[in-house]
């Protein structure tokens, strides 16, 4: 796949190197490498350059980004799955991710993941790149996730969710009746002895902080609008079961799993809202999704 972005300099970058040019544009160390050993990589007034290369005022500058061949690692077998897409451009796919889909193949799941969903799309636009997931979903969570299409749309939104730039909003139902807003601010770590389970400690966990609204409560449910910060996998199930009011329908952090609710086969989480700055031309971008169908059905026993 290739991508090919241009740039006409102005006076505030005039006697800047190229290097110093796209440093500033947030190109990293290791793309501007790759770069270098692409062929027509930095081309100026339509000649290729060095990135020493001084620029001039109304300079053209010319980025053409190229991935033939992705490595044998990165590889992902295309699989005509269902996902919803709300949002694609040469830069960026917004997926809409349904529950019991993991994220990225395992050894349990190689076949059947977003990444596989992802990749059979891509080739129906007889395009080929490297799935790059900026906000990863757990594989019961439903909702909203970012795609990278080039590795320079990837620099800048990795960059923005480190940066906390990146605004996600969940939507949890959980058990009993929680105050009606509330934070939790509890690092998470991994829990001893599991590969998987994480929990809160003081010691040796990460930063982690859960901001939640109750947007109502009753039968003993509550029905939540959360943010997070930074967002750590998986943050909201480990904070509202340390809260004790786990998520309906988590088999690993809700010890009461499947008595509140047989339906539901998975946590009562979904990814409903997204914004962010569009990696490119710097356009606000917002996105939302309803809830599925699972969790509106066990809803109904909250706002009925």
């Amino acid at each position: 796949m290739e991508r090919i972005l241009n740039y006409t300099v102005d006076t505030s970058d005039v006697g800047t190197s190229v290097l110093q040019f796209l440093k500033k544009k947030k190109y990293s160390r290791n793309l501007i490498t790759h770069l270098k050993k692409t062929e027509a990589g930095i081309v100026v007034n339509n000649e290729w350059v060095y990135i020493n290369h001084e620029l001039k005022e109304h300079d053209n500058l010319t980025i053409r980004l190229v991935e033939t061949e992705i490595p044998e690692s990165q590889k992902i077998l295309p699989a005509k799955l269902p996902f919803s897409v709300l949002y694609e451009d040469d830069d960026i796919l917004v997926a809409d991710k349904p529950a019991d889909m993991p994220i990225h193949p395992s050894i349990a799941h190689y076949g059947h993941t977003l990444a596989n969903a992802v990749a059979w799309h891509a080739r129906q636009r007889r395009e080929q790149y490297p799935f790059r997931c900026i906000n990863r979903l757990d594989k019961d969570t439903s909702g909203l996730t970012l795609i990278a299409k080039n590795p320079y749309s990837s620099c800048i939104l990795y960059s923005q969710m480190r940066n906390r730039q990146i605004h996600r909003t969940y939507y949890a139902i959980v058990q009993g009746c929680t105050q009606k807003q509330g934070t939790i601010n509890a690092p998470i770590a991994r829990k001893e002895g599991s590969t998987i389970e994480r929990t809160v400690n003081f010691q040796s966990g990460e930063r982690a902080v859960t901001h939640y609204e109750t947007l109502a409560c009753k039968n003993g449910l509550s029905f939540l609008k959360l943010q997070l910060e930074p967002g750590r996998p998986p943050q909201i199930r480990v904070h509202m079961r340390y809260l004790g009011h786990p998520l309906v329908g988590d088999f690993l952090y809700n010890e009461n799993y499947g008595k509140i609710n047989s339906q539901l086969q998975r946590q009562a989480l979904h990814a409903g809202n997204l914004e962010f700055v569009h990696p490119v031309n710097g356009q606000v971008l917002r996105f939302s999704t309803p809830l599925p169908e699972d969790m509106l059905n066990l809803l109904h026993m909250v706002i009925s």
